[in-house]
This record gives structure tokens, sequence and C-alpha cells, in this order.
């Protein structure tokens, strides 16, 4: 995290399955942080135990993404 230039924030709003955990997993692994296949399927940021056990994401979840540095 040392260049700044390099993270990446941004937020996810859509209504009730429209993608939004798939779209964010996709993130992750193109990140390398979870396996391409496992992107859709992880579920990442659902940390929450009542989040795993019903399959819904219920409170926000922040990460932190490096992106590659550009030449």
């Amino acid at each position: 995290m040392d260049k700044v230039t390099n993270v990446r924030n941004m937020s996810v709003i859509a209504h009730v399955d429209h993608g939004k955990s798939t779209l964010s997993d996709s993130l992750v692994s193109k990140a390398g942080i979870i396996s391409s296949g496992r992107a859709g399927e992880a579920r990442y940021m659902d940390t929450r135990k009542d989040e795993i056990e019903r399959g819904i994401t219920i409170k926000s979840t922040a990460i932190s993404i490096l992106t590659a540095e550009l030449s």
C-alpha cells in the first residue's frame, strides 16, 4: 500500500439479486485475492455468520485493492 495511486476505492449499490456479490468477487479475483474459478461463488465480502447462512449480504464490507502499476 505504499503507492496510493494504485489503491482503488469503489462502491457497489444495486437492488437485491442484481449481481453485487458476483461483481465484488470478480474484482477480488482480478486482484489475485481469490482464484478466478471461485469468483461469483465465494461471496468474499459476506463475512458475518448470518450472511453466510442465509446467502444474502446484510452489511457493507470495505476492502482495499491494489491495481497493477502502469508503465
